[in-house]
């Protein structure tokens, strides 16, 4: 458990010095002993292997035996039957050939989730190498854009901000904290401030750390392990299948032994009866079953396609019809996967936020956006959002009342700024305004109102009182009770250029907003359908407990936080319990 020792320990234990690194030998040696740094999968299928696996069938067994029995019975006769049996076989595994091949394919698209290249400290110089040739010991630098290559214990941390949606389905970066420990060995993977996980992203600030777990050992190989696993349970289709094959060869063996018995006991000739018997077996057995079933399963496959869903096996279309539970993770399946905010307040004025554009706005809430989209680094350049989610957001909130952020960027020039820091919670830019200049704050509501005598009242600035702080706490606790994240801005202007310590004293307070990765427009009837049909959804999310609620009440998944569980609540519940329940 490496969040739970200390940087020193965690040092020690992998013998290294975080100042020079490993040496060029010495990271040679470990690369032998723990293999290359990449994901592993299963030896990929021939064709010739997938064509034998569609004729692991009990009935396919039977329709072959047909076949041999008919040649068997009619000599030369009995060849275009059999070869008419065959022929069905042979489309059934081709057909099934040809969509686990077109899987395949869709699936090493989805698999691509690893760093090329990383930047680590060997020999006490800092070089850039192939991911793969990580390996336990490994100083990882670590800088805004860059994805993590394995998993890392953090050494050094200065405002890292790290996105882990892929591991915890939490749309907000995760803050990461060189310095947290802990002695729970059970919290979960958002939680492990000193860690940074493979195949996530840093988007804001810097780190370094040593490489604790590599390939199928880090979070992410754990998972690929999972996916792995190869079980092959029946769908119900081919569990009846299979006994209707199995009572088919049954029957025409009974048949054939009836017959056969009748025949001999009526002094038939024994070479007579044997063909009878053999003949009404086979005439027994539903050749163009196994066909129409491809068939049919085929066009279930090719509709799903136009939905984008990618079926592997053709079964499995059939196993979506006895569907009585639907597990489906939260971010980015049941919400839109961005930032958005929802709510905005400034003094005595709470307001729903929609997604049309050329909105309208007062003069506080005017200059509550403006301030909000001037102390933002994010952008949206062609459609392409860059940057923090949380400031995209901010961003985006502007464009919806015209006040663009490479308009005011231009009018407003930025010519000073104190960048966000984890300890103060809050971010600062200094902009032109007129002959004058103005600082704009955004951060934590309390860090901001600590810092703040006046207040922006209907465009007039007034001194602030208890009560006017204790009503912008209460929204801001009622957003967070929603499960909104919330931000607070603030401004003051200054005749002269100042200094980055000075820009955040004698505030003046406009307002906060609150925003969250808001539900997928067209979730919310399909999981009500799902209902209809008889079918429970679940949601399982890394999410925080609060969030996940706010979203399933939303969506009609959950009525109360009752209804949820999280992972050590899960665990702690034995198998058998948690099966009936």
């Amino acid at each position: 458990m490496w969040f739970t020792k200390s940087q020193e320990a965690v040092l020690k234990e992998l013998n290294v010095n975080s100042k020079t690194g490993l040496s060029t030998e010495e990271a040679k040696n470990r690369l032998e002993k723990y293999g290359l740094n990449k994901l592993k999968g299963k030896p990929k299928k021939s064709l010739l292997q997938l064509f034998l696996a569609q004729l692991k069938d009990v009935l396919i067994y039977v329709l072959i035996g047909a076949a041999v029995i008919n040649i068997i019975a009619h000599g030369t006769e009995g060849i275009p039957d059999a070869l008419i049996i065959l022929t069905v076989v042979l489309i059934n595994a081709l057909v099934g050939v040809i969509q686990e091949s077109k899987a395949e394919k869709a699936l090493e698209a989805l698999q691509q989730m690893t760093a090329p290249k990383s930047l680590v400290r060997r020999n006490g110089e800092v070089i850039e190498i192939n991911s793969e040739e990580l390996v336990p010991g490994d100083i990882l630098i670590i800088d805004a854009g860059r994805y993590i290559p394995a998993d890392v214990r953090l050494i050094e941390s200065a405002n890292l901000q790290i996105q882990e949606s892929s591991l915890t389905g939490e749309s907000v970066p995760s803050e990461k904290n060189a310095d947290f420990i802990t002695s729970d060995e059970k919290i979960s993977v958002g939680d492990k401030e000193n860690m940074a996980f493979m195949s996530t992203i840093a988007i804001y600030g810097r780190g370094e750390g040593v490489v604790v777990a590599t390939a199928m050992d880090t979070e992410i190989g754990k998972i690929a392990k999972i996916l792995d696993e190869d079980e092959n349970m029946l769908t119900p289709l081919q569990i009846k299948l299979e006994e209707l094959g199995k009572t088919l060869g049954y029957g025409a063996l009974a048949i054939c032994g009836i017959i056969f018995v009748v025949g001999m006991l009526q002094g038939r000739q024994v070479v007579e009866m044997f063909m009878t018997s053999i003949s009404l077996a086979v005439a027994a057995i539903p050749e163009g079953l196994v066909a129409i079933v491809a068939i049919v399963l085929s066009l279930g496959v090719k509709s799903m396609s136009r939905k984008n869903a990618i079926v592997r096996k053709l079964p499995a279309v059939e196993t979506l019809g006895a569907v009585n539970i639907i597990c489906s993770d939260k971010t980015g399946t049941l919400t839109q996967n961005k930032m958005t905010v929802v709510k905005t307040y400034t003094l005595n004025n709470l307001k729903d936020i929609s997604d049309e554009r050329n909105q309208k706005a007062n003069v506080d809430e005017t200059e509550l956006i403006r301030s909000f989209v001037l102390c933002s680094d994010a952008s949206i350049d062609g459609g392409q959002d860059i940057g923090d989610p949380t400031e995209v957001a901010l961003v985006v909130l502007g464009d919806k009342f015209n006040l663009e952020k490479n308009t005011l960027n231009a009018e407003y020039k930025r010519v000073g700024e104190n960048p966000f820091d984890s300890d103060r919670k809050l971010m600062s830019t200094l902009n032109e305004e007129g002959n004058k200049f103005r600082v704009h704050t955004k951060g934590a509501i309390d860090n901001i109102l600590m810092r703040s005598n006046r207040i922006l009242v209907n465009g007039e600035i007034l001194p602030i009182t208890d009560e006017d702080k204790s009503k912008i706490l209460k929204v801001a606790e009622n957003m967070s009770d929603d499960a909104l994240r919330v931000l607070g801005v603030a401004f003051k202007d200054v005749d002269t250029e100042i200094a980055p310590e000075e820009m955040e004293k004698d505030l003046v307070v406009v307002g906060i907003v609150g925003m969250i990765d808001p539900p997928r427009i067209e979730v919310k009837g399909s999981i009500e359908e799902a209902k209809r049909a008889g079918i429970t959804p679940i949601m399982i999310t890394g999410d925080h407990k609060n969030t996940a609620v706010a979203i399933a009440k939303e969506l009609g998944i959950a009525t109360d936080i009752s209804q949820s569980l999280t992972g050590s609540e899960i665990d702690s519940i034995p198998d058998e319990k948690f099966a009936k329940e």
